[in-house]
C-alpha cells in the first residue's frame, strides 16, 4: 500500500513539474515558411486570396479526416472568411488587408486562442517566392501539446512546409492542365434568371465575378429561391480601348421573378439564339485563350457575330462540385447571326401561242363486204 502511495506520489510530482515547465515556458510564437512556386505570382495570389481553395492545398486535413469547411457569401478579399471544425476542435479566419498581388493579412482563431497570419508574393524568376507567417499567445492546453510535440515552432513550421508543398503541386498541375474545344454552330436555349450587373476593369473581372457569384448564392439561400441550371455571365460591352467591361452575374430560375425597384438583384429574361459554342476545360485563367479561338473559328469560317445577341460564359462545373481546377468546366457561346436563307430564283417563261393548225379529215375507208371475215 505505502509503495502505490509512493507511486502516486511520484505521478504527481512529475504532473506538478510538467505544469511549472509549461506555465514558465515563453507563450508567444512567431513562425515563418518560404517557398518558391512555379506559378505566375498574380495566379497564385488569386488562389491563396479566395478561402474556397485552401481545403485543396492545407495539410491539416491529411492529419484530420473529419474536418467541415463552412463559407458564407464572400470568401475573397478583404472581409472574406470561412470556418471548420474537426477532432482539435473549431476555428474561423477572415482576412482584415489585402495589396493585390502583392500581400495578405487575416485574423485567424483556433479554439478561442486568436492569432495573426501574414502572406507576401514576391516576383522571382520562373515564379514566385512566397512567405507565410503567423503570430500568437499559446493557451495553457496547446502549451502542453507544444511541449510534448517539439513546439509550436516545429508543429507549425511542419504544417506550413507540407501546405506549401501542395500549393506548388496543385497549381503546377491543376492550373496549367487545360484543353480548349470548339464545337461549333449550336442553338442555345433560354429562360429566366435574377442577375446582377457592374462595370469592371478586365483585370478585376475574375474577381468581382466571384464576389457577385457569392452574393447571388447568398441572396437565393437567404430567399428560398430553388436555381434551375448552371451560372453564368452576359456580357454587355467589352471596351478593348479603355479595359472596361460591363456584364450581368446571373443565375436561371424556372419562373419569373420580380424584385422592388432599385434593388441590385434583378429578374431577367434569355431568348433562345443561335450561336458558336467553345468549351474550356480547366481553370477560368485560360478563358482568355478559349476566347481568342472562338473569334478565330468565326474569322476562319466567315461567320458573323449577332450585334443584338449575348456573348455569355457558362459555368457547367465549377469549384461547388469539383475542386480539382483542371477539371472546371466552362461553355462560352457567342451570338452568330443566320446565313441568309438561299430562294430559288423560279425563271420566267414566256408563253407563245401554238399556230392553230387544220388537219385533215381522217377518212374511214369502206371495207368491201365480201372481205370482211
Amino acid at each position: 500500500m505505502r509503495i502505490l502511495k509512493y507511486i502516486f506520489l511520484l505521478i504527481l510530482l512529475a504532473f506538478v513539474a510538467l505544469a511549472v515547465f509549461v506555465a514558465t515556458q515563453k507563450g508567444e510564437y512567431d513562425v515563418v515558411r518560404s517557398k518558391f512556386i512555379k506559378s505566375p505570382k498574380s495566379v497564385v495570389f488569386a488562389y491563396v486570396n479566395d478561402y474556397r481553395n485552401w481545403e485543396n492545398w492545407g495539410a491539416w486535413k491529411e492529419n484530420d479526416s473529419a474536418m467541415r469547411f463552412s463559407y458564407p457569401a464572400k470568401t475573397i478579399g478583404k472581409g472574406g472568411s470561412y470556418s471548420w471544425s474537426g477532432t482539435d476542435g473549431v476555428g474561423k479566419m477572415k482576412t482584415v488587408f489585402v495589396k493585390e498581388n502583392d500581400s495578405i493579412v487575416q485574423k485567424m482563431t483556433m479554439n478561442d486562442a486568436p492569432s495573426d497570419v501574414y502572406w507576401s508574393f514576391k516576383d522571382t524568376a520562373g515564379g514566385t517566392n512566397v512567405t507565410w507567417r503567423t503570430k500568437g499567445t499559446m493557451p495553457f492546453m496547446f502549451k502542453i501539446y507544444a511541449a510534448v510535440k517539439g513546439g509550436a515552432e516545429k508543429i507549425i513550421g511542419n504544417m506550413y512546409e507540407k501546405s506549401l508543398v501542395n500549393l506548388d503541386r496543385k497549381l503546377d498541375y491543376e492550373i496549367n492542365t487545360y484543353k480548349v474545344k470548339v464545337h461549333g454552330i449550336v442553338m442555345k436555349a433560354g429562360g429566366y434568371y435574377m442577375q446582377r450587373t457592374i462595370n469592371s476593369s478586365f483585370v478585376n473581372l475574375p474577381k468581382n465575378m466571384k464576389i457577385m457569384m457569392g452574393k447571388l448564392d447568398y441572396f437565393f439561400k437567404k430567399n428560398k429561391i430553388p436555381t434551375n441550371g448552371k451560372p453564368f455571365v452576359i456580357y454587355h460591352t467589352y471596351d478593348v480601348v479603355n479595359g472596361i467591361t460591363k456584364f450581368s452575374v446571373c443565375v436561371p430560375v424556372k419562373d419569373q421573378i420580380v424584385t422592388s425597384p432599385g434593388s441590385e438583384i434583378m429578374g431577367g429574361k434569355l431568348e433562345a439564339f443561335q450561336a458558336l459554342k467553345t468549351t474550356l476545360t480547366g481553370d477560368y485563367s485560360h478563358s482568355k485563350e478559349a476566347w481568342d479561338e472562338a473569334a478565330g473559328y468565326i474569322s476562319q469560317n466567315n461567320l458573323n457575330r449577332n450585334p443584338s445577341g449575348p456573348s455569355m460564359e457558362v459555368y457547367t462545373l465549377g469549384i461547388d462540385q469539383e475542386k480539382s481546377p483542371s477539371k472546371w468546366v466552362t461553355d462560352i457561346y457567342i451570338a452568330i447571326s443566320p446565313k441568309a436563307a438561299v430562294v430559288p430564283i423560279t425563271p420566267t417563261v414566256k408563253t407563245v401561242p401554238t399556230p392553230k393548225v387544220t388537219l385533215p379529215a381522217v377518212i374511214k375507208p369502206v371495207i368491201d363486204p365480201a372481205e370482211e371475215l
